[in-house]
């Protein structure tokens, strides 16, 4: 690197420049001013890194109605490409775009222990701003409900911005001798029932069988009830459900072609709490009315109010993103009246059709009663649960 000296900044002698003069000393500064001085500048440096702290990471601004500039983070508990995952990344991001603010949208998977560890790790470690967002289902649900070990989280510790139900109808297979719900008991064969897992969704169509005393033999280990389906069709099982968005393409070419038949839907509870037949089968009787048919006679009271807890907890709420409970008023209800006013939107009713199956958002302002009530379940339909599992599924949960 080349040095550029001016001649007027050096003094020359016979043998070239000649160095510097020496600054004269300058006295040390006594040890009261060392010691305001080195407090000043500690003073200075603690306020720049607060300042500094403060520039990089704002304090949300969710509780004072509006989100700009925040990104809202999405927990989805469950793997990629699922039901749930494209149901909570359609939702979310409607919901994120509707909102004061419009703020950006981060969906994260973590699929671990069947929605079990996302959901612990949300409970852990959420932010309480109102940017953390998780998503509910039934997987999840249900082992909250039957107390499975591994659950660390409580409903009760969340507050709900929104929920989505859906349905099921139970077929049978023609060639297994069904023609009507009459086939389903006094068999001298047992009808194969394909499930996926007794201890999640499949427990209300469990429940259900049971209710009705149906002469059916479980076998689970399928990866999704499509290949149930598929199975059914070859002839390895006779007896299925398929929810709503699925119903549809999956039963009704079989139902046309003779090979399958439905036989009731799992049914809704309304907000009186009766279960009434499902809006988006109103043909198909429910369970309920089944039961009647066969025996003459409403369920056993306590069958019932079981059958009907678990009910609404897989179906009729089965679908929902929470907030943690510390989360500000402000924020919590500014999510929800959001979300409320979208499912009003006759534009996104048409836009989500498909994703929500034919039933409504859920986000009125009495939503956290609601299903608060139907998450606090009684202590005997938990028991009645775990007694049907262990005497007629081998599953005991410790």
């Amino acid at each position: 690197m080349t040095q550029h000296v001016h001649d007027e900044d050096v003094v020359t002698t016979g043998d070239g420049p000649a160095p510097p003069a020496a600054e004269p000393d300058r006295p040390a500064p006594s040890p009261r001013v060392a010691g305001t001085i080195v407090a000043c500048f500690t003073a200075l440096a603690v306020g720049v890194s607060v300042l500094g702290g403060d520039l990089l990471n704002p304090p949300a601004s969710t509780a004072d109605g509006d989100y700009e500039g925040e990104t809202v983070e999405l927990m989805i508990p469950l793997a990629e490409g699922g039901g749930t995952d494209t149901w909570a990344r359609f939702v979310s991001a409607e919901l994120t775009e509707a909102v004061p603010g419009s703020p950006g949208l981060a969906p994260e998977n973590d699929d671990g222990g069947e929605g079990i560890l996302g959901t612990n790790h949300f409970m852990s470690s959420a932010r309480t701003d109102g940017t953390e967002v998780l998503v509910s289902t039934a997987s999840t649900v249900v082992p909250y409900l039957l107390d499975v070990p591994a659950v660390r989280y409580d409903f009760s510790q969340l507050r709900p911005i929104l929920a989505n139900g859906t349905g099921a109808v139970v077929y049978a297979r023609t060639g297994a001798g069904v023609k009507g719900v009459e086939d389903l008991v006094d068999r001298d064969k047992p009808l194969v029932f394909g499930g996926i897992a007794a201890t999640g969704l499949d427990l209300t169509t469990l429940l259900a069988f049971d209710l009705l005393d149906a002469d059916i033999d479980s076998t689970f280990g399928f990866e999704g009830r499509g290949p149930v389906n598929l199975a059914l069709q070859r002839g390895e099982v006779d007896i299925d459900y398929q929810t709503t968005s699925s119903y549809g393409p999956a039963v009704d070419p079989l139902v046309e072609d003779g090979t399958a038949v439905p036989l009731f839907s799992l049914g809704q509870v309304d907000e009186g709490g009766e279960i009434v037949r499902d809006p988006n089968f109103p043909e198909i009787p429910t369970v309920v009315e089944v039961h009647e048919k066969l025996y003459g006679e409403q369920p056993d009271a306590d069958a019932l109010a079981t059958y009907r807890s678990i009910l609404a907890l897989t179906y009729t709420y089965q679908k929902a993103l929470w907030v943690p409970e510390e989360t500000p008023d402000e924020a919590v209800e500014l999510l929800r009246s959001t979300a409320e006013e979208l499912g009003a939107d006759p534009a996104f009713q048409k836009s989500a059709a498909e994703v929500l199956g034919g039933y409504p958002i859920d986000a009125s302002p009495d939503l956290a009663e609601r299903i608060g009530e139907a998450y606090r379940v009684d202590d005997d339909v938990r028991e009645d649960v775990l007694e049907l599992l262990e005497s007629d599924y081998d599953i005991t949960i410790d």
